[in-house]
């Protein structure tokens, strides 16, 4: 290792705390940020490569993926590992990026065991959404796997969260002389991306492939067969529903088809494959019988018609289901779209239907998403039941939602609109500006309608 314990770096501004681990290209190091007093990870080039003839290119490549990397955090994800810094300290080259309290997804199944569905399904279908922003980006991560999918269980375990973390930098960079010239794990790789070699085309199907690969080892609590062992002696992908019975046919047909050993027959975008990755059911994750009737109760006290918000929100069409939200409310109150809901008709919000609407939101993200949702994380950070302000408070709060990620408030254009975001992240659309303290006049009247 270059660095050692209590090692001051980049004139004092990071201290080595220890290694986390080394690959083909790349070690790296837990450390110190000495004036934010906050845990990092720093990501420098190992000392067996520098003498490699190619060594240069692989830096100016390191240095190009970190930038890029950097833009890709420019606008927060929750579920992304976030780039802090890029430097060179005593002519070596530095990537420095958030730390991640809790241990990866591996490690985690290899402890406890497989997982039950509906948290596997949960910690995948972030990682997916994760990868839907990148792939629009027009990278791919080529090592979407167990090892770099980390849980952060720094939060209450019901707001616990993965993040995706290793961008495969050093994959796509180790000189010949590694031994990590291969992509990806080959027990979650296609085989397509081990053999990849210089100039070969890449395509989101790899990271699809690897991605639904985690998730057969995070419900079977196993290892699926190398994909170039299906190739080339023609060996059989058992089924994970053959190893586990109770797990549901959908989640089993999502795993094969993104498992699918040739490229043309898997999904062709990540989104599509999460499409076919639908949340369990409301049984499966053990939400109450009590909001999980058949009828939908569309109740209103002002003559609102709520089948097309329920229709949405059936769907899983979050983002639409947040904007007719946020225009049924405002026919609650006796106005027509084109303006925010005021503090003081909050205040007095019809109670049957403001009822209404919240049970449709909790019953159709199984708990996820709704305003009483909303109501009880806020409370439980330190909100007062009568509203009122506390910037401490609104700040846990927006922590928590995920509406402030890193410190800074998230626009609307960055909401997360499907069940992979916090939990109480939606609704959303309808406190417009000033947020705070819309939010505060409709916690006030929750407490006071017991909702």
């Amino acid at each position: 290792m270059f660095w050692g314990e209590g090692q001051l770096i980049h004139n004092g501004k990071y201290k080595i705390e220890k290694p986390l681990g080394s690959g083909g290209f790349a070690v790296t190091y837990q450390a110190i940020h000495t004036k934010l007093n906050r845990p990092v990870v720093i990501k420098t080039p190992n000392l067996s490569v520098q003498n490699d003839p190619e060594y240069p290119k692989y830096v100016e490549r390191f240095i190009k993926e970190g930038r890029l990397l950097a833009k890709v955090c420019a606008s927060p994800h929750p579920h992304i590992v976030q780039v802090i810094d890029l430097f060179e300290d005593d002519n070596r080259h530095c990537l420095v990026m958030q730390y991640i309290a809790g241990m990866s997804l591996w490690k985690f199944v290899q402890e406890q065991g497989k997982l039950p569905e509906a948290q596997a399904v949960k910690y995948i279908r972030q990682i997916g959404s994760a990868l839907v922003k990148v792939h629009k980006q027009g990278i791919l991560h080529l090592d979407v796997t167990p090892p770099n999918i980390m849980l952060n269980f720094e939060a209450e375990m019901s707001n616990d969260k993965a993040v995706l973390i290793d961008f495969g930098i050093a994959g796509d960079m180790s000189p010949p002389s590694s031994l990590s010239r291969t992509f990806g794990n080959k027990a979650f790789a296609p085989y397509e991306l081990i053999r990849m070699g210089k100039g070969s085309q890449r395509h989101p199907t790899m990271d699809i492939y690897c991605l639904a690969a985690s998730l057969y080892y995070a419900v079977t609590g196993q290892c699926p067969i190398n994909s170039f062992d299906r190739k080339l002696d023609e060996e059989e992908l058992v089924p994970p529903k053959q190893l586990v019975p109770s797990l549901s046919d959908g989640v089993n047909q999502a795993i094969l088809q993104g498992m699918a050993l040739e490229a043309k027959d898997r999904p062709q975008s990540m989104q599509e494959w999460l499409n076919l990755l639908k949340p369990p059911s409301l049984v499966e994750t053990g939400v109450q019988e009590s909001v999980t009737s058949t009828e939908d109760d569309l109740s209103t006290e002002k003559g609102v018609d709520y089948t097309k918000l329920r229709d949405y929100l059936a769907a899983g069409n979050w983002k639409e289901a947040d904007y007719e939200t946020y225009l049924v409310m405002l026919q609650a109150v006796g106005r027509q779209k084109g303006d925010w809901i005021k503090d003081e008709e909050l205040l007095n919000f019809p109670c049957t239907d403001l009822r209404t609407i919240d049970r449709l939101w909790v019953k159709y993200s199984n708990g996820h998403f709704g305003f009483s949702v909303q109501k009880r994380i806020y409370l439980e950070v330190g909100g007062k039941p009568d509203g009122k302000y506390d910037r401490a408070v609104w700040y846990k709060f927006g922590d928590r939602v995920g509406w402030r990620v890193n410190q800074s408030w998230i626009l609307y254009s960055d909401v997360t609109f499907d069940t992979s975001s916090y939990v109480g992240h939606l609704p959303r659309r309808f406190h417009g500006g000033h947020i705070r303290c819309r939010f505060s006049s409709l916690v006030s009247r929750l407490v006071k309608l017991n909702i």
